[in-house]
């Protein structure tokens, strides 16, 4: 596995993912499949190698995404905590669980959208 390019599929799926979701939502799924096949095209694996290089550069991906959106959901639970001082416990512990959840989410949704485009990457190399 290239770790160089498993990184860089990682990266270019959290961007991918977060500028088709503000975009335009359904197109969101693509940023997953282009991470992953950009992982596997510029590895040197064979399928199933393809598929392992895409999924762990979308659970990367989704890794980040999930990150970020723990981050949100903090400065979100923060500044309910100042305005309301006895619901900022709740809204802390609210979003604390959901950013896990919506992180999980992501993660499992990116990894396998992931294999999915490392498995067209290696597809689309070997057809060169």
């Amino acid at each position: 596995m290239e770790w160089k390019y498993v990184v860089i599929g990682g990266l270019l799926t959290a961007v991918l993912t977060l500028v088709f979701a503000l975009v335009l939502l359904p197109l969101f799924f693509l940023g997953p499949v282009i991470g992953g096949l950009l992982a596997a095209y510029l590895g040197r694996g064979d399928t199933q190698e393809g598929a392992v290089e895409g999924a762990v550069s979308g659970i990367i991906g989704g890794l980040i995404i999930g990150v970020l959106f723990l981050l949100g959901f903090g400065a979100i639970s923060a500044i309910i905590g100042v305005i309301f001082a006895n619901a900022g416990v709740a809204a802390g512990t609210i979003s604390a669980i959901l950013g896990a959840f919506i992180t999980l989410i992501a993660v499992i949704i990116s990894g396998v959208l992931g294999a999915i485009g490392g498995v067209i990457g290696v597809s689309i190399r070997e057809n060169q």
